[in-house]
């Protein structure tokens, strides 16, 4: 039993759409992670120091440094070892949790939390330099390496710790 033209071009073309899919999703998984932060602050212009300020949450302040150039805020978090989770409402573009705090029993991260309980983004241009609030958000903002970025929970005021 031979199969028709229009059943060979049919196979043909499934298997070109399959093929294609098989790459991109290689592409995908192959795609570089963001490099392990260190847990201290960084040493010169090697990456971007990360602090995050849990304030009334417990658990004190964090430093740790994403090295390298990250391209972001928000990469630099992620590239200082801290996992994120972002809004429903907004994905990554609004963090909600920082290290899975506050918890989703405390915050379901389905818009945006309240002013009084928040993570605020500020910046300090190095070590011992003042905390600046941000005017652009975490995934718009490109740190420079041998900069300070800073996340904070409450209601919008700096980490409490000098920009190490």
């Amino acid at each position: 039993m031979s199969m028709s033209f229009v059943q060979i071009s049919v196979r043909r073309w499934l298997a070109g759409v399959l093929a294609t899919a098989v790459v991109a999703l290689g592409l995908i998984a192959v795609e570089p992670s963001p490099r392990a932060g260190q847990a201290a602050a960084c040493t010169g212009t090697s990456g971007v120091t990360v602090v995050v300020d849990y304030g009334s949450l417990g658990g004190g302040v964090q430093v740790a440094c994403a090295l390298g150039d990250p391209a972001t805020g928000l990469a630099a978090l992620q590239g200082a070892g801290f996992t994120v989770t972002g809004t429903q409402r907004w994905g990554l573009g609004f963090v909600c949790r920082i290290n899975g705090q506050p918890t989703a029993a405390t915050e379901p991260c389905v818009n945006t939390p309240p002013a009084s309980a928040y993570w605020s983004y500020w910046h300090a241009s190095g070590s011992g330099a003042a905390w600046t609030y941000s005017t652009l958000g975490a995934t718009s903002y490109n740190p420079a390496p041998g900069t300070v970025e800073g996340w904070s929970f409450g209601a919008g005021v700096a980490p409490s710790i000098t920009a190490p």
